[in-house]
């Protein structure tokens, strides 16, 4: 059987072969995993059809055109698998193995939410024993209140994928024992991934073809970080996610876009396009670079529903399963610097979006309420505009409305 590069959509014409998990000659089995391949879009895996040996005709690092074979199958091989009993372990997907075993998850002690039982990636994601970042922070919600280390200081990893980076392409590992590691080179040439070259060509273009403003603000998170702690864990129980930051994030753009349409239209040619449908794509930083891929609907789903969406989107990509369909569309997009512990910064457009909503890290600061000096947990807010489309006093007034629903978080609950 080939193994062929698919055709993952109709602007791309070419991948490159990132990875092989198996070597030339080795013995797959079906569904096995395979290689990696990136486009200038996505990275995926290719899976094994059949069982058999494998033969690698297209090494790593080498960019082909779609649709060329760059390995076979020998289905006259088998495999001995009498070393591992069947009732070792619990179905699993073949992605939620390899989460398990690169994150030393124990696949037998998860209860799995696919058909009769199977173990996904989002269950391994979303078990106890793996946790993203550092302290007891989880995905998209992040347990750190104010005030608990680092002066009281709290950034929290809504949406962050990290992992170790893979070495660059066409660069060689070097040995810890290496005695060359005493004396590396000064200097090191590896060619740009297709997604590298991709996100430079897409800032690049957002520079210099949109007319890039940004306006700031900042917001007063004691409500939501009340609320939160209250029912946080009620909702992991109910619907096995636990309420995070960014879905009230999400809703309270969507309320806000709603009252000021222009920030959720586009520019084509000489027309605006005003899009009476709230897509928020939501920035997530994996293995390879940041990706947005898509909340379709989002003005329609509940709170719970947002967060399990998240949790999906960073298994995908996770697991590099991401589809180009997941990155496409999209009506305005929230970023979050503050996993990375930015206090301020201006986020950049996603063309051909128009406003793009930047958080960043929660730190207690002083500030005057009634006129007294109190403590309050604080987040800067930052959107970038277009202002061909967007005035300046609309931007102004939609950020105040999203500070205003973030606030005051009772009236978002109540429209959900």
């Amino acid at each position: 059987m080939d193994i062929k590069i698919p055709s993952v959509g109709e602007s791309v014409v070419e991948a490159l072969v990132a990875k092989w998990m198996k070597k030339s000659g080795s013995v797959v089995a079906k569904d096995e995993i395979l290689c990696e391949i990136e486009t200038d879009k996505i990275t995926m895996e290719l899976h094994a059809d059949v069982s058999g040996t494998l033969t690698v005709m297209v090494p790593e690092g080498e960019s082909v055109k779609i649709g060329t074979v760059i390995g076979r199958i020998d289905e006259g091989a088998t495999l001995d698998i009498s070393a591992t009993p069947a009732s070792a372990l619990p179905p699993s997907s073949p992605q939620a193995r390899k989460l398990a075993t690169e994150k030393g998850v124990d696949l037998s002690l998860l209860a799995g939410s696919g058909k009769k039982g199977r173990v996904m990636a989002g269950d391994v994601l979303t078990s106890g024993e793996r946790e993203l970042g550092t302290g007891n922070r989880e995905l998209g919600t992040g347990s750190s209140e104010p005030g608990s280390g680092g002066g009281g200081s709290e950034s929290e990893p809504l949406l962050s994928v990290r992992s170790e980076e893979p070495t660059p392409y066409g660069a060689s590992e070097i040995s810890v024992t290496d005695p060359a590691t005493l004396h590396p080179a000064r200097e090191q040439r590896v060619p740009m991934t297709p997604i590298r070259k991709r996100i430079s060509e897409r800032l690049l273009a957002a520079r210099q073809q949109t007319a890039m403003l940004t306006t700031f603000n900042e917001a007063d998170m004691s409500r939501i970080i009340e609320l939160r702690g209250r029912h946080k864990e009620q909702m992991r129980e109910r619907h096995g996610v636990p309420l995070g930051f960014m879905s009230f994030f999400v809703k309270a753009c969507c309320e806000a876009l709603r009252e000021f349409p222009t920030v959720n239209a586009s520019i084509d040619n000489s027309d605006i396009v005003f899009h009476n449908y709230y897509d928020i794509g939501i920035a997530i930083s994996g293995k390879k670079g940041l990706v947005v891929p898509i909340i379709r609907g989002a003005d329609r789903l509940h709170f719970w529903e947002i967060e399990q969406k998240i949790v999906e989107l960073a298994a995908r990509i996770e697991g590099n399963r991401l589809e180009i369909a997941d990155l496409q569309g999209g009506t305005f997009t929230i970023s979050n610097g503050g996993v990375y512990g930015s206090l301020l910064s201006t986020p950049i457009l996603n063309p051909p979006q128009s406003g793009v909503l930047g958080m960043h890290a929660i730190q207690e600061r002083p500030v005057v309420r009634d006129g007294m000096i109190v403590i309050r947990p604080m987040m800067y807010l930052a959107l970038s505009y277009d202002h061909r489309l967007i005035d300046g006093r609309e931007a102004v007034e939609f950020l105040k409305r999203v500070k205003a629903l973030v606030e005051e978080p009772e009236e978002l609950l109540l429209e959900s």
